[in-house]
């Protein structure tokens, strides 16, 4: 197969849940297409489920890569490095510091914590009377809180955080000075935390990092405050946008959404199809290199060329799940890679998965009759400029209270 002219990327629109129909077309077509990004060289892209987990889970892609290289991207910024930029043994050295905290075991053990935030939550939006934001009033400080628990970083300063944030996830919402500017910040406010910490250690993720470092030597101070940085960040924003997508989606699927309320017990398997169905990211992120030439989607990726991995297509690929394209609460079919795969498999997967069981579990026994007041059009402000893609702002009102 011979390569062909690049397409423009990203394909999706930002302002929706929607995947492009030419994903579609590509794994039927051209499975690995040559693709421009608005920043860094051109790349391939891979649609096709197989190829997507092979680009993500085999040692001959590298992360580390692209640290070397004008790596493809939707963003001015290159990366700051940290664990999202290694490939191991440096990625495991680092994962392995933090990853009893996100275990299933562990993350079970917040799921009391996790319930008493949202029913306080859900009890205050009940308190006001509808119609409530759904984002301010509660997708936002769930995930917020118990991730700021758990890593030890005081509530009080969200607001702060939450801009700093938008630096991490902005292709055009800020400008690059303003990327650097807040990057920064948040980078000083971690440095100050730590400080805090060394003088007054807690029993939080924070301490620990400083005990990996200081008593073992495992991570130099640069890894542990990008680390803790990290964990901040993507420890509440996916969440955050992941709710209000997920109540988009259900809301917009009334059949679905009766089904659910009438069997609770689908809950689990309801959030797995929920995050096959909804296509986050605005667009494939995170580009591996070929170390070596592979063989891929019919094509051969030479040595240095790097694959992005769209997981958005892969999870509607009809060659893995049935009828791809329809919601389906009670899906058991192969799993899905929206929590990526291989070694750079979301960390928090399961601290998401429990936040979003609770989440959906709360609104639907607390709220019922959940519903935009007006419609869709008029309820839902999307965000734009960012890496995801969610709701800003979204209205929802209900019809009683139990």
């Amino acid at each position: 197969m011979t390569a062909t002219e690049s397409r423009t990327y990203p394909f999706n629109v930002a302002e929706t849940l929607d995947l492009d129909p030419i994903y579609a077309q590509l794994r039927e077509q051209e499975p690995l297409s040559r693709v421009k990004l608005p920043y860094g060289e051109e790349a391939w892209l891979a649609t096709r489920y197989e190829d997507v987990k092979v680009v993500l889970g085999d040692p001959r892609f590298s992360r580390a890569e692209t640290m070397e290289r004008d790596e493809p991207r939707l963003r001015p910024r290159q990366q700051v490095g940290g664990i999202l930029s290694m490939d191991p043994p440096d990625h495991t050295r680092l994962r392995r510091l933090v990853a009893k905290a996100f275990t299933q075991r562990r993350v079970e053990k917040l799921r009391p914590r996790t319930q008493d935030i949202a029913d306080d939550l859900v009890s205050s939006m009940i308190e006001r009377g509808g119609p409530v934001d759904l984002v301010e009033d509660f997708a936002l400080p769930l995930p917020i809180t118990v991730i700021c628990e758990l890593l030890g970083v005081p509530f009080e300063d969200r607001a702060d955080f939450r801009v700093w944030s938008d630096a991490f996830l902005s292709t055009n919402k800020l400008t690059a000075e303003q990327v650097t500017d807040y990057t920064d910040r948040m980078m000083d406010y971690i440095a100050g935390l730590i400080a805090q910490r060394r003088a007054e250690p807690a029993d939080d993720l924070i301490t620990g990092l400083i005990a990996a470092r200081d008593e073992h030597d495992k991570l130099s101070e640069d890894e542990m405050i990008l680390l803790a940085a990290g964990i901040l960040v993507a420890g509440h924003e996916t969440t955050a946008s992941q709710i209000p997508n997920f109540l988009y989606v259900l809301l917009t699927h009334p059949e679905q959404l009766r089904r659910l309320r009438a069997d609770l017990d689908l809950i689990p398997s309801a959030v797995e199809e929920l995050l096959r169905f909804v296509p986050l990211g605005v667009g494939a992120g995170f580009a591996r290199y070929a170390t070596e030439d592979v063989e891929l989607g019919g094509v051969l990726v030479r040595a240095g060329e790097p694959v992005l991995s769209s997981v958005g297509s892969a999870n509607r690929d009809d060659a893995v799940f049935d009828d791809p394209e329809t919601l389906d609460l009670a899906r058991a079919e192969a799993s899905h890679v929206g929590f990526g795969h291989g070694p750079h498999h979301c960390l928090g997967a399961q601290l998401a998965r429990m936040e979003l069981q609770v989440a959906l579990r709360t609104l639907l026994t607390r709220l019922p009759g959940l519903e935009f007041p007006n419609s869709p059009e008029q309820d839902v402000t999307w965000k734009s400029g960012l890496l995801v893609r969610g709701p800003q702002r979204m209205l929802v009102s209900w019809q009683g209270v139990e």
